[in-house]
């Protein structure tokens, strides 16, 4: 139950005087609903106010503070402008503009023979200084700030509406307890948590940042620990096997030294009667499928089912054809439960899942619903890790007699650095090396003018029967970015080769997005023409080609997903990444090394390295850590002293009885991370 103190802060927003339904819409576009999402709401610059005397210290472009003498009014005829002309103490005459409807209300705020403190941005028209819109208007002995916070914004919503209500809101903010270390506080230098969110909202203080976002951290790996202590202190089940299934089952290709790994440590865990709760990391291609296949296998072995959550139906569906082909011949039963499935066919499967003859589901979100009751559920695996959050694998726990072991498997490579970040309360498995036999796929990098002479090489590689991506960084055209979007790259190609593209984007309904890639798979049409929601999960061993334009876009990580759409079959495979001409150094050294390494964790280092942590951490869909307030560079600067910190905590005081204890408790509530909280006996 959440602590007394935060209720004023998850209030909703309209309660402040002056939003109403009309300013909700922005403020949702803004995920903000409630006072605490409000003041978290941080600036993102500040404008730097220059108080002067007179004309003469300042210069164009300088955002100034000046008393003026209101002399004259001009109006312009038809629909011009109102200028206002004004002096300083010398006399140096300056005018204040105003378009449309605004002169009316200027001329009120600025009669004539009267003073005025005026602040905007200084320009010039022809030999006239001047100030369009002046942002502050009042009497010379009001106090204008020398610094204004600067926050991102939302059509419908202006800067001053937005400030005026965070100030608002900022009046109810509580005196929290501390809930850092005290000897991390006095170190740092950090001021308190209410004090440290007043600076921040006047003015660019980066000790006070730096609080705010460790606090966020903090709270994290606090509740990461907390999920990890009680997932030790759990008993369930021990699942040795007896390797029945896993030595007969007939595989082509020999097994990696990391894949060997993984494996037996995946099993060491199995056999244990504390849960598993275990990521295994392994790059595109690396082979985790067939790890994952011989856990749920030692899983049947001991009497248990196992289930494969995937977060698309389309992946689902490949996962259950490619491991029910190579678990052909073997005593196991699958079948696969979707949202697709209706009436009686879907009764045979739950039936089938609550008797015990169906050993391996492979499915959606619908494998967790409640209507779905195993006869013994041992392990659960997760696909793609970042497309699911905590409180959905929850869901799974509770599916099980006993909690079931856990396996979340992830295709993204993250840096060491970052993983505690991610997945702070799991033990990792990282497949490091591929499987012989795989070959590199061809990485080129071309001139976005070559676009005709590619249009014919994509017509011979189609009439030679193969199929290829053809990506794009937007959905529709846009006036501030100069790339082509999808839609407009679509028409094109269809202009050429008619039905044989498809178009997949995030903004179509799932149920038409899901037929595009069918078609897709099936053959059906030969070019995709996609945004980056393929980047993950999609199979199509025939598809030997991937075409990224605006490739300087994207960060590394993004790039190497999606090269390795390709290259899923047994031959050669291409990635052509398309560049403007306009290319930063960054730019230049990211598609360098896209080049000269196919290495998924030495790219995500160099991801790091070129871009800071944002790539990594701020590609998360569904998952439980989107940081509000720390950067990226922030988390990968403090999440190694938060992830000790906390883990220190729940040593010394594991149920959070403490003074600070307590204190952290409300920490959790307040970032939202109240999971931690519940596992808690007295939570």
């Amino acid at each position: 139950m959440r602590p007394p103190i935060l209720n004023p802060l998850f209030a909703a927003v309209d309660s402040i005087k002056g939003i109403g339904p009309k300013l909700m819409k922005p403020l949702d576009r803004l995920n903000i609903a409630t006072l605490r999402d409000l003041i978290f709401h941080l600036p993102n610059d500040y404008r730097m106010r220059h108080h002067l005397t007179e004309l003469d210290e300042a210069y164009v472009g300088q955002y100034v503070v000046l008393d003026l003498l209101v002399t004259s009014v001009r109006e312009s005829a038809g629909r011009g402008p109102t200028r206002i002309l004004a002096q300083d103490d010398l006399g140096n005459v300056m005018a204040l503009v105003f378009f449309g409807r605004n002169g009316g209300w200027a001329r009120r705020q600025l009669p004539a023979n009267e003073k005025r403190r005026v602040s905007g941005r200084l320009d010039r028209y022809g030999d006239m200084l001047q100030i369009v819109h002046p942002d502050h208007i009042s009497p010379v002995n009001e106090v204008v700030n020398a610094v204004e916070p600067i926050y991102p914004l939302a059509d419908g919503l202006t800067a001053k509406k937005l400030h005026f209500s965070i100030t608002e809101a900022m009046a109810d903010v509580p005196e929290l307890p501390e809930w850092i270390e005290p000897g991390l506080h006095a170190r740092e230098q950090w001021p308190a948590w209410r004090d440290a969110l007043h600076l921040v909202h006047q003015d660019r203080h980066d000790v006070a940042r730096s609080r705010l976002a460790y606090d966020e951290i903090f709270a994290g790996q606090l509740a990461f620990a907390l999920l990890r202590k009680s997932n030790r202190r759990q008993q369930t089940r021990p699942r040795p096997g007896d390797k029945r299934l896993t030595d007969a089952l007939e595989l082509p290709y020999s097994l990696t030294g990391a894949q060997q790994r993984s494996i037996s440590e995946i099993a060491g865990d199995m056999a244990s009667e504390t849960p598993m709760l275990r990521l295994l990391q392994g790059d595109v291609g690396s082979g985790k499928t067939v790890v994952a296949v011989m856990a749920m296998l030692q899983a049947i072995e001991s009497s248990g089912q196992a289930v494969l959550l995937a977060p698309t139906e389309i992946l689902a569906r490949q996962h259950f054809d490619g491991i029910s082909e190579m678990l052909r011949g073997l005593p196991v039963e699958v079948e696969v439960l979707t949202g697709r499935d209706k009436g009686k066919a879907r009764e045979a499967k739950l039936m089938g899942i609550a008797d015990g003859s169906i050993q391996l589901i492979i499915g959606t979100h619908a494998v967790f619903q409640d209507a779905v009751i195993y006869h013994d559920l041992a392990l659960a695996v997760i696909d793609e890790q970042h497309r699911f959050g905590v409180n959905q694998r929850l869901l799974l726990v509770k599916k099980g007699k006993a909690p079931p072991h856990m396996l979340t498997m992830t295709a993204t490579p993250i840096p060491r650095t970052l993983t505690l970040s991610q997945f702070g309360e799991m033990d990792v498995s990282r497949l490091d090396e591929k499987p012989p036999g795989r070959q590199p796929i061809e990485t080129l990098v071309l001139s976005e003018n070559r676009l005709d002479e590619l249009a014919d090489g994509l017509a011979r590689h189609m009439d030679g029967g193969g199929q290829a991506y053809w990506v794009c960084p937007l959905v529709n055209d846009s006036e501030q970015v100069d790339a082509v979007a999808v839609e407009t790259r679509f028409a094109m190609l269809q202009a050429r080769f008619g039905d044989k593209v498809g178009l997949v984007h995030g903004q179509m309904p799932a149920e038409r997005k899901d037929a595009e890639m069918e078609r897709f798979v099936a053959g059906e049409t030969q070019i995709l023409c996609a945004t980056t929601v393929i980047e993950v999960g999609v199979n199509v061993p025939n598809a030997t080609l991937m075409i990224i334009e605006s490739a300087e876009r994207y960060g590394l990580a993004q790039l190497h997903q999606l090269r390795g759409r390709v290259g899923r079959g047994s031959d050669k495979s291409r990635c052509l990444l398309l560049r403007g001409d306009n290319l930063s150094e960054t730019g230049r050294e990211r598609l360098a090394l896209m080049r000269s390494s196919q290495d998924g964790f030495h790219l995500a280092e160099e991801d790091l390295r070129l871009r800071g942590a944002g790539e990594l951490l701020g590609t998360r869909q569904s998952g439980d850590v989107g940081y509000r307030l720390a950067t990226p560079e922030q988390v990968h600067t403090l999440i190694g002293t938060a992830h000790d910190d906390a883990r220190l905590l729940t040593e010394t005081d594991p149920e959070l009885v403490s003074e600070r204890g307590e204190a952290a408790r409300i920490a959790l509530y307040l970032f939202e991370r109240d999971y931690g909280v519940r596992l808690l006996r007295g939570g």
